[in-house]
């Protein structure tokens, strides 16, 4: 069983300057910490190998696009087996942007991202149409306060690697 890659203190400034700025090249992450640029690329590819990176995305703001409305779903399914076909089901849903399976009340929370609310209407038809969906029950956000990654450094440890 291979043993699970252990991130040092290198790899986590790594990741807390690129989760920051993902743009940033290699040679201005090397000279913030004082490492050759090959350096950042080794350990970038090896925290690629061990999964721990596992992609590189564009963060667009929806709301620019014309998506003002962002509604968080609470999912009752008329049965915990109905779990997979149901996923199948919402993945064909654009709007849906995230899906999780819970406990607690819910089957499933889903966020959902919508022009506006007669857009939202006909997104939840096409949820509420699948047969293995008891009811939803919806809430509208009306602000995101917080939209961050987890830190892998305390917020002193990321103080000064920024000075």
């Amino acid at each position: 069983m291979n043993k699970p890659y252990e991130l040092d203190d290198l790899d986590r400034k790594i990741l807390a300057l690129l989760m920051e700025n993902a743009k940033q090249p290699y040679t201005d992450l090397a000279a913030k910490l004082f490492v050759s640029g090959g350096t950042i690329h080794v350990r970038m590819n090896k925290l690629i190998a061990a999964g721990i990176v596992t992609g590189q995305t564009l963060q667009v703001d929806h709301t620019r696009l014309g998506y003002d409305v962002t509604a968080f779903l609470g999912v009752y399914l008329k049965s915990s087996s109905e779990y997979k076909p149901a996923t199948t089901y919402l993945r064909g849903i654009q709007e849906i942007v995230s899906a999780h399976y819970l406990t607690g009340v819910y089957s499933i929370f889903l966020k959902v991202v919508c022009r506006d609310t007669d857009h939202l209407r006909n997104v939840l038809a096409k949820i509420q149409k699948y047969e293995g969906i008891q009811r939803t029950e919806t809430f509208m956000s009306l602000e995101e306060s917080i939209n961050r990654p987890v830190q892998v450094l305390s917020a002193e440890e990321l103080k000064e690697l920024r000075e």
